[in-house]
């Protein structure tokens, strides 16, 4: 019992010895304004016992007598002295955490200067540690004062505003000071700028750039006097400015306390705009109060602009208009830009002139006035401030106000141009295709000046049937050459086939590469007069239409005429065939071009075939490659063209003739066009050769074969009539192969020419082909290592060539095709099952064998019982047990 009472204090003692209580409260001493809220926290930490601790807070004024203030957990602690300030809420306790309390005292009194002692009950198995701490507060009297100075109630934009603020107290103790100038619009206030409490500065969110720039300054004065100064005020300044002055102090932790301030309206200041006081006048300098003037062609034009009531914070640029065109400007540094640069009349730009004459007065002077002068001219103001920067130039620069004068009316006194319009056809077609071109001249021109310019506008109006009805802008060259087609015949002028040209100053043509059936009818011209404003700008100064000029020409169409020709006959066969198609073209002109197709026909109600064409370009082009050498078309004049084909056969018997076609072009690089087109007369190729007959036919010598054997197919051709020699006749032979009975989808398997050279084609079968000559009319196919998907129709198509007796060469005759067979590929069952059956027999009676062996050889010798007493013959039997 007592070893366990000894290690029970061991263990206390080690406890005690690795933790202490600490209560801890804010380092002194605490300076606090009379009047002000006072708050003291309390915590503690490293303790034992429950997790929330209790708190007793304590107060000594001569540092000997305590009196009690307030207790956590006893409600009867406190001082009778201080019961009604605890009832009404001025001294309370609040807990923060379980381990963590603050004294609150709402209005401090100067009688609360003391030492305040925190209390924390032990709940620890030893006492180790501090279980109070003390604070010193000390409770000063509140001498903060606040005055600041009535700003001006009204301020121009663009002045100076100083807010002025004085900002007091009695130093008694170490405290400092800070003044904070605010802005209220309605219901909002916004910090502009706060000046300590040591000495620091600090903007608000939305005046920081404008502190940067200089816009905002501060000017510390002397004996608590504060000035901010805003500089070139905006109409965003006006609104009601406060002024807040607060007293702080520098607690022993290194944190500033606010303890006491005060917060002052100075007065709401209004911002007149920099536009209500600005007040621009346009009058002639020469008579200032009338609002017309009356001028000469040549005369010289001076208008005055007058800025009156113009505050000194105010910079301004000036501009003069005409018509609501910018003329000249004068910047805010009195720099001169003129506004004409795009008007494309360069040479006009040094005729206005702007100068500045006087305070407020800005002169506009245009020498060499005409007509195109005439009109309303103004001038507008715009006024700038800085923004930020309290020296030139240091800020940015906005617009606060724009003006514009009321405008004066300038007439020139001018004659309008006259001249006479003469519209002629320079060249007229006689047919559709051929140029046109239409020349619209302008005489007798009176009073153009001379940086007088002309345009010209063509229409075209359609006959009837040929088009649209109304009239159609074609298009028009403007002033300064410029040129600008209508929509329909935006295409025709981009190609070219269109063109708008002026050949002399006072001439315009119209010219059309290649007419159409549409361009007949009514064309007009209308030219108008030009001229140059002191502002740079075309004017029109007159306009006049020509008298309607009807164009048209024979509208007949293009037709052709072709006519064939035997130049070579051919009356057996081997000979040399010739045709000639010539054309003749009607109602055509321009570039023109042929395309020939050489066409021909068994018979009259046979279908066509093309046997040779011959492009526009002269490019022949053969249907047949394999009759490459034999047939030829060329152009043997403008019109006319030769068909030769040579050796005819008797497969090139029947109807021959020539199918022309007219093919035109806009211009040489375009594509051709088709324009007409006809075919000529028939000419018949017609001779008789009594040849060979022949026929063909197929068979197989088994109908039916299993996989991997051989089947062979022969192709037997027979030839009756006049029989030729062997060495005269010769057969190209193809086979061909059908999945399905009766099926179109054919493929062929090999083939053999008339020269022994023989072709396979690649199969996806493991099986192979191989052709063979039996002899001169035999040919057998063999098939190696048929499988399923040899199973099928076979037939094979043969073409006879023999050397003719009448013309010597050799003639191929008509195309033979066999009949179908039927081979299939049968599924050997027994010869695919009789290996694997008999393997298997094979190895059970193996395995049955191995069995029964291995069973004797156990039997044996492995289980034999050496002791063994063999049983008796007498009848009766031993009872004892093997």
């Amino acid at each position: 019992m007592f070893t366990r009472l000894l290690t029970l204090a061991f263990g206390l003692f080690l406890v005690g010895g690795c933790s202490a209580r600490v209560v801890t409260v804010p380092p002194g001493p605490l300076i606090r304004v009379e009047g002000q809220p006072v708050s003291i926290r309390c915590n503690v930490t490293d303790y034992g016992g429950p997790r929330e601790q209790e708190f007793e807070w304590k107060m000594s004024r001569d540092g000997k007598s305590k009196i009690n203030i307030i207790s956590t957990f006893d409600l009867s602690f406190s001082d009778p002295s201080l019961s009604n300030r605890i009832a009404s809420g001025d001294i309370s306790v609040v807990r923060l955490q379980d381990n963590e309390v603050e004294l609150k005292v709402a209005e401090a009194k100067l009688q609360d200067a003391g030492s305040y002692i925190c209390e924390t009950p032990s709940t620890d198995t030893t006492a180790s540690g501090n279980y109070e701490a003390q604070v010193q507060l000390t409770v000063i009297p509140k001498t903060l004062k606040v005055s600041p100075e009535t700003p001006p109630q009204v301020v121009p934009e663009g002045r100076d505003l100083t807010l002025t603020c004085n900002v007091t107290r009695e130093l008694t103790y170490p405290t400092y000071l800070s003044v904070t100038w605010s802005i209220k619009k309605g219901a909002t206030s916004e910090d502009i700028l706060t000046f300590g409490p040591q000495g620091e500065v600090t903007t608000g969110s939305k005046f920081t750039h404008r502190y940067s720039d200089g816009g905002i300054r501060l000017a510390p004065g002397r004996n608590g006097v504060f000035e901010l100064v805003i500089s070139r005020v905006m109409t965003s300044d006006q609104g009601t400015y406060e002024c807040n002055g607060t007293e702080w102090t520098y607690d022993r932790g290194g944190r500033w306390t606010r303890i006491v301030e005060s917060k002052k309206e100075m007065g709401t200041v209004s911002v007149t705009p920099a536009g209500h006081s600005l007040n621009v006048k346009a009058s002639f300098y020469s008579s200032p109060s009338s609002t017309s003037l009356l001028l000469s062609p040549g005369d010289s034009l001076t208008l005055l602009c007058s800025v009156l009531e113009k505050p000194d914070t105010l910079t301004l640029e000036v501009t003069w208009l005409a018509n609501g065109r910018e003329i000249l400007t004068m910047d805010r540094s009195g720099v001169v830009l003129s506004n004409a640069s795009s008007s494309g009349a360069p040479g006009k730009q040094g005729d206005a002139t702007l100068e500045r004459t006087g305070v407020g007065e800005y002169r506009l002077g245009v020498r060499g006035v005409s007509g195109e002068d005439g009109g309303l001219y103004a001038c507008r103001i715009r006024a700038f401030v800085e923004k930020g920067g309290h020296s030139a130039g240091g800020g940015r620069w906005y617009m606060v106000a724009e003006k514009t004068s009321t405008p004066v009316t300038v007439k020139v006194s001018e004659t309008k141009p006259n001249f006479t319009l003469s519209l002629s056809v320079t060249q007229k077609p006689s047919r559709m295709f051929e140029p046109m071109e239409l020349s619209c001249s302008v005489t007798d021109i009176s009073s153009l000046p001379q940086e007088g310019r002309l345009a010209v506008s063509w229409e075209h109006t359609s006959l009837p049937g040929k088009g649209n009805a109304n009239a159609q802008h074609v298009g028009s060259l403007d002033g300064n050459g410029n040129l600008v087609s209508g929509k329909p015949y935006a295409d025709k002028l981009k190609s070219g086939v269109l063109s708008l040209s002026r050949i002399q100053p006072n001439t315009f043509k119209l010219q059309f590469l290649r007419t159409q059936d549409s361009d007949m009818g009514q064309f007009a011209c209308t030219v108008s007069s030009w001229s140059v404003s002191s502002q740079g700008d075309l004017v029109k100064t007159s306009e006049y239409k020509s008298s309607p000029l009807t164009v048209r020409w024979d509208d007949k169409r293009p037709a052709l005429n072709v006519v064939a020709k035997t130049i070579r006959g051919a009356s057996r066969g081997g000979d040399t065939f010739e045709m000639s198609c010539a054309v003749t073209p009607a109602n055509l002109g321009g570039w023109l071009g042929y395309r020939v197709d050489v066409n021909s026909q068994d018979s009259e109600n046979s279908n066509t075939r093309t046997v040779l064409s011959l492009s526009s370009d002269n490019v022949v082009q053969h249907t047949d490659p394999d009759r490459r050498d034999s047939v030829g078309l060329t152009k043997t004049g403008p019109a006319e063209f030769r068909f030769r084909l040579a050796g005819v056969q008797l497969s090139d018997r029947g109807f021959y003739w020539c199918n022309i076609t007219a093919v035109t072009k806009l211009q040489p690089e375009d594509e051709w066009t088709n324009v007409a087109s006809s075919e000529s007369n028939k000419i018949r190729i017609n001779f008789q050769e009594n040849g060979p007959s022949f026929s063909v036919d197929i068979n197989s010598d088994a109908s039916s074969v299993y996989p991997w054997e051989t089947a062979k197919i022969e192709c037997s051709l027979s030839v009756s009539g006049s029989s030729p020699k062997a060495d005269d006749l010769s057969y190209e032979v193809t086979w061909f192969f059908t999945r399905l009975r009766g099926g179109e989808k054919k493929t062929e398997l090999a083939s053999i020419d008339r020269f022994g050279v023989i072709a396979k084609i690649h199969r996806n079968s493991s099986s192979d082909v191989s052709i063979e000559r039996r002899d001169t009319h035999t040919y057998l196919l063999n098939l190696y290592g048929t499988q399923d998907s040899d199973s099928g129709e076979y037939h094979c198509i043969a073409t006879p060539w023999y050397l003719s007796t009448s013309t010597g060469a050799w003639t191929e005759a008509k195309q033979l095709t066999s009949k179908r067979i039927f081979l299939s590929v049968k599924f050997a069952v027994w010869d695919s099952l009789k290996l694997p059956l008999l393997y298997g027999a094979a190895a059970s009676l193996g395995v049955g064998l191995f069995s029964l062996l291995l069973g004797l050889v156990c039997a044996h010798c492995c289980c034999r019982n050496t002791t063994h007493t063999p049983r008796s013959h007498n009848k009766l039997l031993n009872f004892e047990m093997d």
